[in-house]
């Protein structure tokens, strides 16, 4: 049993038309057909929205987001209309909400992995392939790949694992040409990831991103791939400083790894396998995956969060 601790009410605004809530944003549909991405602080870990948020949070992924869009506009186009507040919504909504071009989405995971680790270590140990793809020997955990590889997986719903899969299964999906686009597009955006970030003394370990297909006239899709939800934010990637790094351990991390080892270490009195919610996260956890999410911000853009 997984999925919502809590699962919070839809906040109503006039002129919106609630279509669902996330593990971390809640979506709405405006008048003019757009859709509206509302990014709250909730957490999420080993398949449960926990019932503790992080402050911030929600703004950090948003703002974050929009300068990564910044950064890759001129690799392939994004879904962003405006960051305005829709009229009658809750002043909390600024500066976590994207108002953006309805897509017809793709029912694909699109991952990149530079390095070695996660679900793809595992799948290493067992076979030296990832997805199919096969790798070297020698590798451990952090390990940086020959070249990065495109490792797509299915969408999963709230409580549920993305489950990888080969590419010939996306092939098989969303037709071969399609699939294509999707793999030079993901390896093409990493790519930019990854250099923008070394240069900021950050390994962008691994990401995923969502594309859509914009609606032609009508409602029929178009060809063009364009790149919705979030980009190369610490809820969507493996962000690791690069002074730190060392290969055949884990890595430290600019994300919710505090969360994760607080929830498995004996003062939870949690068992992530049993049918039990997970409990309340400690104000110092809180406080220090908080302090995680804004120095990724910073270390990233630039630029000060306040």
């Amino acid at each position: 049993m997984s999925g919502f601790v809590e699962k919070p009410e839809p906040v109503e605004v006039p002129g919106l038309v609630h279509l669902h809530t996330g593990k971390v944003r809640d979506l709405y549909r405006n008048e003019k057909g757009d859709l509206v991405m509302v990014a709250s602080d909730r957490m999420s870990a080993y398949d449960w929205v926990l019932p503790t948020e992080i402050p911030d949070k929600g703004r950090v992924l948003t703002q974050l987001s929009l300068w990564w869009f910044d950064q890759l506009i001129d690799v392939v186009p994004n879904h962003v209309l405006s960051t305005e507040v829709p009229e009658g919504a809750p002043a909390d909504w600024a500066g976590r909400t994207l108002v953006c071009q309805s897509l017809s989405m793709l029912p694909v995971e699109c991952v990149a992995r530079g390095y070695l680790t996660g679900s793809g270590l595992t799948e290493y140990r067992e076979s030296r392939t990832v997805c199919g793809i096969a790798l070297p020997e020698g590798l451990a955990d952090g390990s940086e790949l020959p070249s990065p590889i495109f490792t797509p997986a299915t969408k999963a719903e709230v409580g549920e694992h993305d489950e990888n899969v080969p590419y010939e299964e996306v092939a098989r999906r969303v037709g071969t040409e399609t699939a294509t686009q999707l793999r030079q597009a993901t390896l093409a955006v990493y790519n930019r990831g990854r250099d923008i970030a070394r240069d900021r003394g950050i390994i962008l370990a691994d990401t995923k991103f969502e594309f859509g297909h914009a609606l032609a006239e009508g409602g029929a899709d178009g060809h063009e791939l364009v790149l919705a939800d979030e980009v190369l934010t610490p809820d969507s990637s493996r962000f690791w400083p690069a002074d730190q790094w060392q290969p055949g351990r884990p890595q430290p991390s600019f994300d919710k790894q505090f969360v994760r080892d607080w929830l498995t270490s004996a003062a939870s009195g949690w068992d992530r396998h049993s049918e039990q919610p997970p409990p309340p996260l400690p104000e110092e956890i809180v406080e220090r995956t908080r302090a995680k999410y804004v120095e990724a911000y910073e270390r990233l853009t630039g630029i000060r969060w306040s």
